[in-house]
């Protein structure tokens, strides 16, 4: 089965088309084009240069977050739309997922952190298992201060990965020798992880519902808190 995969949730786009044989094509960017100009240029790129079309797409894999709205937002509906018209199932997968499953053979905790902005990380800790990793915290938005709080009181030495974990490098080096933050080659989630993921899903048939698939939001956009916050002057 060939699958596709999007991820869109941060600055980094990427594409990916794999089956259980591995990856045979993939695209990213991380500046320049908008998710809109980039995505479906880079999946018809990918077939092409694979040399198979969009009906020979057994399913379609989807990161929904947590990340920018925009990117989840164009990704989500991006995956959706071609689900629906190929006819082939669709999986979401969470991005803090990707990012720990990329280092999923460390004996250590993992702790995936991507920049949530306005001075905010979002993590979530895992640990190795047969076959994968295994999550052991909810979805988490924090300030970076919250997170090395939890840091410096697991009983565990922890990874860091994620751009969050980089951007933030001063508060968590502070934290001593047992926490270590990983390397920019481990910054952002890949489309190519997505499609890893998501292959055993897809022949369990433990599929997602369209009206179902949703972004993983873990608080509002700024632009709807300010207009809650105009509403509530108005009335008031």
């Amino acid at each position: 089965m060939l699958v596709l995969g999007i991820e869109t949730s941060t600055p980094q786009t990427s594409v990916a088309i794999g089956s259980e044989q591995g990856v045979v094509a993939s695209a990213l960017v991380s500046r320049g084009a908008s998710y809109n100009e980039f995505l479906l240029p880079a999946i018809r790129f990918c077939l092409d240069e694979a040399g198979l079309g969009f009906r020979n797409l057994g399913g379609v894999a989807v990161s929904l977050g947590p990340g920018l709205y925009s990117g989840m937002r164009v990704g989500v509906a991006t995956g959706k739309a071609l689900a629906q018209s190929l006819s082939v199932p669709i999986v979401g997968m969470a991005s803090l997922d990707l990012l720990a499953y990329e280092v999923r053979y460390s004996p250590k905790t993992i702790c995936a952190v991507l920049d949530a902005r306005r001075s905010e990380v979002f993590n979530a800790f895992y640990r190795s298992s047969p076959g994968g990793i295994q999550r052991m915290t909810e979805y988490r938005v924090e300030r970076p201060e919250q997170l090395a709080t939890t840091l410096g009181a697991w009983p565990r030495e922890v990874l860091l990965v994620g751009a969050g974990a980089l951007l933030y490098r001063d508060v968590f080096e502070d934290l001593g020798a047992g926490v270590e933050i990983g390397t920019m080659g481990h910054s952002f989630p890949d489309a190519r992880a997505l499609v890893e993921l998501a292959l055993p899903r897809m022949f369990r048939e433990d599929f997602d519902s369209l009206d179902d698939l949703k972004p993983l939001y873990l608080r509002q956009s700024a632009r709807r808190i300010q207009w809650e916050r105009i509403r509530g002057s108005r009335s008031a």
